[in-house]
């Protein structure tokens, strides 16, 4: 097989016929789409990527082109790729047609929380990369380890908040949390309403959570996890007075990429451990 693929690499040579070459500067846009290029071991053709990529930890040394849904076209071009990968929240469109106008290629992935949406990533990640052997193995990996979790019991009450911006969100349906949530086998409190909410101290209160699931970057934005339950609304939860407070990675809890296994561990493990938060 060896033998016949040279020979027909030397008749395709011998007409005129050039091998295109698999992409060799690579950025990507959203912090799932980039850690998956460095779960399929394809990490040395990236040379730039955007905000939000923040794992693995070169990932966050990158040369930087803005935030993934504002993204810089200069910063972009400057980098010379050509390749771009691309969550389909990523824009905004104008920008994204320019850099195509440079002659770029540019691949938008889904970006939905569903497990199917994960592995059209994965595949279209490898696809674009042209290792599509290595996007089947990862995707067969990690089915592997979402079949050996099961839900969790009893099913906890759980509010998922967010406050790394200032002000405090709660997470509802059609989000990552949301999908973690249901996949974790616990109950959303605010499942009735879509996307992120902000919400007042007596909405959070009526809620009447069992669990608080937020992200590392919201607990520090608060001073700690004291300072954190402390907030008017959360202070008056069964969460904050049993200190049910689990505290997750922002990727790994919202981020719905390659670690989705992990990721489900860790939150299953918070949901059941009832251990005070760590101050």
């Amino acid at each position: 097989m060896k033998l016949l693929r040279s020979a027909l690499l030397s008749l395709l040579c011998a007409a005129g016929i050039a091998q295109a070459a698999p992409p060799a500067r690579v950025v990507g846009l959203g912090g799932a789409v980039t850690e998956i290029v460095y779960a399929l071991d394809a990490d040395k053709a990236l040379v730039g990527a955007d905000a939000s990529s923040i794992y693995p930890a070169a990932a966050a040394k990158l040369p930087k082109v803005g935030y993934y849904r504002t993204v810089s076209v200069e910063g972009l071009a400057s980098l010379k790729p050509d390749l771009v990968l691309a969550s389909d929240q990523a824009g905004p469109p104008q920008a994204l047609d320019q850099i195509r106008k440079l002659g770029v290629k540019v691949v938008m992935l889904p970006s939905a929380p569903t497990v199917e949406a994960l592995d059209q990533r994965i595949q279209g990640v490898a696809a674009a990369l042209e290792i599509p052997e290595r996007g089947r193995a990862l995707v067969s990996r990690l089915h592997a380890e979402l079949r050996d979790i099961r839900p969790v019991s009893p099913p906890a009450r759980v509010l998922i908040v967010s406050s790394h911006t200032g002000k405090m969100q709660a997470v509802g349906n059609d989000t990552a949390g949301h999908a973690m949530l249901r996949l974790a086998g616990a109950t959303n409190v605010l499942a009735d309403q879509s996307g992120f909410k902000p919400f007042s101290a007596e909405a959070a209160a009526a809620l009447k959570p069992d669990v608080i699931v937020t992200t590392t970057m919201s607990v520090s934005a608060s001073g700690g996890a004291d300072a954190f339950l402390a907030q008017a609304g959360l202070n008056a939860t069964p969460a904050a007075r049993n200190r049910r407070l689990v505290v997750m990675d922002d990727l790994l809890l919202l981020g719905f990429g390659p670690r989705l296994p992990e990721a489900l561990r860790l939150l299953q493990a918070g949901l059941t451990a009832g251990q005070p938060a760590a101050r």
